[in-house]
């Protein structure tokens, strides 16, 4: 009785839920002290008080090929079918590691394609690091996001071979799903906006340096003309200067300078 599937659970992928985990699988559970112990008579609540317990995830480990917790409570959660609410709870938690990784799991056993990729790809910007318990026992070290894409992609992990849904594009192709954003997107699209920035700043400097130099030059060149155009009338008025002189000492050379100047014209 203990180990039957609760009578209002219903039916994952046209079977018993439990059936999702091999029947091999499921017997080395129910015999294993920690289901007997610690997953009787366990209530939906109850679940997440065990999961935040949960110090390492894995399928099966050992010589004996003895069930970790983790996949304990995967059966458990089978059996008893919690609320679609109460995973999504699990998924969206950021203080336990382990609750989310539980909760994202048993979506992708139990849920439809467009809820897995709806719930499972956000976790891909969750990298914190996973105990991952080998089939040797020894612990290896993994990450949130390597895990959640093992689940979108891989055919068999944890010892449990994973309901088949149809690849993204797929799903992309036919208007059900819409592409996927990522945060490094946004990261490159930030990086590109500031490099264009820097680029339009670089160029804008550049143009107000040549404008800079242009006015510079148009001054030195209005300058030298002044200057020249001053030269020009000082040297006039030295020229009238000396003929004034020249005057005063001759007289008589005015009126011959002016009837040369007349006679000059006439011609």
């Amino acid at each position: 009785m203990a180990n039957r599937t609760d009578k209002e659970a219903h039916s994952i992928h046209g079977t018993n839920p439990q059936n999702l985990v091999e029947k091999i699988l499921r017997q080395k559970i129910y015999e294993t002290v920690y289901w007997k112990e610690q997953c009787f008579a366990l209530t939906a609540e109850a679940v997440i008080d065990k999961a935040v317990e949960l110090k390492c995830v894995g399928g099966t480990y050992g010589g004996q090929r003895k069930p970790t917790h983790f996949m304990c409570l995967i059966l458990k959660m089978l059996q008893i079918q919690p609320d679609k609410e109460i995973i999504i709870e699990f998924i969206k938690n950021e203080d336990f590691k382990y609750v989310r990784l539980l909760g994202a799991f048993y979506m992708r056993l139990v849920g439809r394609p467009l809820e897995v990729y709806q719930y499972l790809e956000p976790l891909y910007n969750d990298y914190r690091k996973i105990r991952l318990q080998q089939s040797d026992g020894n612990f290896a070290l993994g990450h949130m996001d390597e895990l959640v894409d093992d689940m979108l992609r891989k055919d068999y992990m944890f010892d449990i071979a994973m309901p088949r849904i149809p690849a993204r594009f797929t799903l992309e192709k036919t208007g059900q799903l819409d592409p996927r954003l990522s945060v490094l997107d946004e990261e490159f699209d930030e990086a590109v906006l500031e490099l264009e920035a820097d680029e339009a700043a670089r160029q804008a400097a550049q143009v107000a340096e040549v404008a800079a130099r242009e006015a510079e030059a148009t001054r030195a060149a209005t300058k030298r003309s002044d200057e020249e155009e001053e030269e020009r009338a000082k040297e006039r008025e030295r020229e009238r200067e000396r003929e004034r002189e020249r005057w005063k000492e001759d007289p008589k050379a005015r009126r011959r300078e002016e009837k040369d100047r007349e006679r000059r014209v006439e011609e």
